[in-house]
C-alpha cells in the first residue's frame, strides 16, 4: 500500500468511527441520562476535525463541526465545573455541602438553559445534513499527502507537534493562564493527531499518546481551577440580595482549594512536556 492510499485508508476509517459515534451517541445525548453522551460526542467531533486537518480539506464541514462541537461543548463545560466544585467539597460538613449546592444553583440553571439549545440542534436539520456530510466524506479519495518524511501516517504529528513546542518555547517563566489553556490545545491536537498513526508504529505511538494525555489533563485541570475560582466569584456576585454567611464561607474554602490544584498544576506541566517532545522525536528522527 502506498503512503498516500495508507494516510487515506486512515482518514476515512477514523471518520467511519466518529460518524459511528455520533450516531450511537445521539439519542442519550438528548434524553440527558448520562454526561458520557455528550462528552464523547464532543470528542469525536474533535477526533472527526483532526482527521480532516490530517489530510482531507473540507473546510465547509470542519466548520460544521466546529458548530457542533461548539454546542456540545456548552453543556460539557458546565457538566465539568459542577462536578469538579462538588469533587471540591469533599469532607465539608452536611451544612458546608448544602451551601455549596444553594451556590452552584446558578450554574444548576445555565446548564438546563445549555441543554436546551443543544438539545434542540441535535434535532434539527442542519445536524442531520453534518452527519451526511460526514459520512460522505469517510468515502472520500481526496487526500493531501505530506511532502516530507517519515512515513505518512508518522508524519501526521510532525506539524501539531512543531507548533506545540513553538507555543511552549515562547513563554516565559511564570506564563498568563490563558497562555497554558492554549498550550493544552496544541497538547490535544498533537494527541489526535497521534492516534491515527497507531497502525505504523504501535507501541511507540501509545507511548505519545499517554504522555500527551498526562500533559492535556494537568493543563486541563490547571484550565478548571482558573475557571472554578472565576465561576464561584460570579456565582457570588449574582446573589440578588445579601450572600448567606454559610455560602460565603464555604466559597471561600472552594477558592482556597482551587489555588492550591492550580499551583500543584504549575509546578508539574513542564516536565510532562518534556516527555511528549521526547517520545514525538523518538517517532520523528
Amino acid at each position: 500500500m502506498s503512503r498516500v492510499t495508507a494516510l487515506g485508508e486512515q482518514i476515512r476509517t477514523r471518520l467511519r468511527a466518529q460518524s459511528a459515534e455520533l450516531t450511537a451517541r445521539t439519542e442519550g445525548a438528548r434524553e440527558g441520562t448520562d454526561p458520557e453522551h455528550v462528552h464523547q460526542m464532543r470528542v469525536a467531533v474533535r477526533r472527526a476535525r483532526a482527521a480532516l486537518k490530517a489530510g482531507l480539506p473540507l473546510p465547509d464541514l470542519d466548520a460544521e463541526l466546529k458548530w457542533l462541537g461548539a454546542s456540545l461543548g456548552a453543556v460539557r463545560d458546565l457538566d465539568v465545573q459542577l462536578d469538579s466544585l462538588r469533587a471540591q467539597a469533599v469532607g465539608f460538613s452536611a451544612e458546608e455541602r448544602e451551601a455549596v449546592e444553594q451556590l452552584l444553583q446558578g450554574l444548576v440553571v445555565r446548564r438546563w438553559a445549555a441543554r436546551r439549545t443543544m438539545r434542540k440542534a441535535l434535532r434539527g436539520r442542519r445536524y442531520n445534513r453534518l452527519l451526511d456530510a460526514l459520512g460522505a466524506a469517510a468515502e472520500s479519495t481526496v487526500v493531501v499527502e505530506p511532502d516530507e518524511e517519515p512515513p505518512a501516517l508518522v508524519s501526521v504529528i510532525r506539524k501539531p507537534h512543531r507548533k506545540l513546542m513553538a507555543a511552549a518555547a515562547a513563554l516565559g517563566e511564570d506564563p498568563p493562564d490563558d497562555d497554558l489553556h492554549a498550550l493544552r490545545i496544541h497538547g490535544k491536537r498533537l494527541r489526535y493527531a497521534a492516534e491515527m498513526a497507531e497502525p505504523v508504529a504501535r507501541k511507540r505511538i501509545r507511548a505519545l499518546v499517554a504522555v500527551t494525555k498526562e500533559f492535556q489533563d494537568i493543563l486541563g485541570d490547571h484550565q478548571d481551577a482558573v475557571i472554578a475560582e472565576d465561576t464561584i466569584r460570579g456565582l457570588l456576585a449574582d446573589f440578588t440580595a445579601d450572600v448567606p454567611v454559610p455560602v460565603v464561607f464555604v466559597a471561600g474554602r472552594l477558592v482556597e482549594r482551587e489555588r492550591a490544584r492550580k499551583a500543584q498544576c504549575r509546578a508539574t506541566w513542564h516536565a510532562a512536556l518534556v516527555d511528549v517532545d521526547r517520545c514525538a522525536g523518538a517517532l520523528l528522527d
